[in-house]
């Protein structure tokens, strides 16, 4: 674990939920949406209705509220989104967040105190829609939080350096004509270095830049600490 990593596993000692408050921890349930999943095989898991269905499946079949997992996931998820091509260096297949699968309209809370850094709406297919990057400044590290697959109401009024603290709404999710062909869901990641990144950041990689991103998008459980 690098030092970056390690500081932000001290900023929490419990977990911290990411959705709507009501919803009880206990209702996190993880899902594997990895080409290794045997479940997947036959299913054309780019349709939104049909991952949404397995979603469904997954959640009544442990009791669950919002299926969550992900973190450099390898997903055949992007197959059909010519965006995901890296040319000659393979596509971009391996997901840098965690997403948390949930019904549309389900508030998004801050799980640590932030300011808007930017904000934007991502309308290639495929991409985030409606997103929101929070810029933090703890125990003198800065680093980023970015939230993607909102509803377009989610920025509205937002303003750069607006101040939101933890535990506060921050937005809502959003639906699949709003999020760009995804079953609602919200993509949360951690970015250590955002670059000339604005309202925007890659989601996914090639395993060519794995290891960069790995080491400045570092697993967003050593923060939220939900499931394990």
């Amino acid at each position: 674990m690098n030092s970056f990593a390690q500081q932000l596993s001290l900023l929490s000692e419990t977990p911290v939920p990411i959705l709507d408050e009501s919803i009880p921890l206990e209702a996190y349930v993880p899902i594997d949406l990895s080409v290794d999943n045997r479940d997947l095989k036959h299913l054309n898991i780019t349709d939104p209705d049909v991952c949404q269905s397995y979603i469904d499946e997954v959640l009544n079949s442990q009791g669950g509220s919002i299926a969550y997992g992900g973190y450099l996931e390898h997903r055949n998820l992007y197959g059909d989104k010519a965006s995901f091509s890296n040319g000659n260096t393979g596509r971009r297949d391996i997901h840098l967040g965690i997403d948390y699968w949930c019904t549309a309209g389900a508030r998004v809370m801050v799980p640590i105190d932030g300011t808007v850094h930017s904000f934007k709406t991502n309308i290639n297919i495929g991409d985030y829609g409606p997103t929101i990057i929070l810029e933090h400044k703890v125990d003198g590290i800065i680093f980023y939080t970015l939230y993607g697959h909102l509803a377009i109401a989610s920025l509205d009024g937002l303003t750069v350096g607006k101040v939101f603290r933890k535990g506060e709404v921050l937005a809502t999710l959003g639906t699949p004509d709003i999020n760009v062909n995804y079953a609602p869901h919200l993509h949360f990641q951690i970015i250590k270095d955002l670059g000339d990144f604005s309202g925007d950041y890659p989601g996914v990689c090639s395993p060519d830049s794995l290891d960069f991103y790995r080491e400045n998008c570092p697993n967003p459980n050593l923060l939220l600490k939900i499931g394990g």
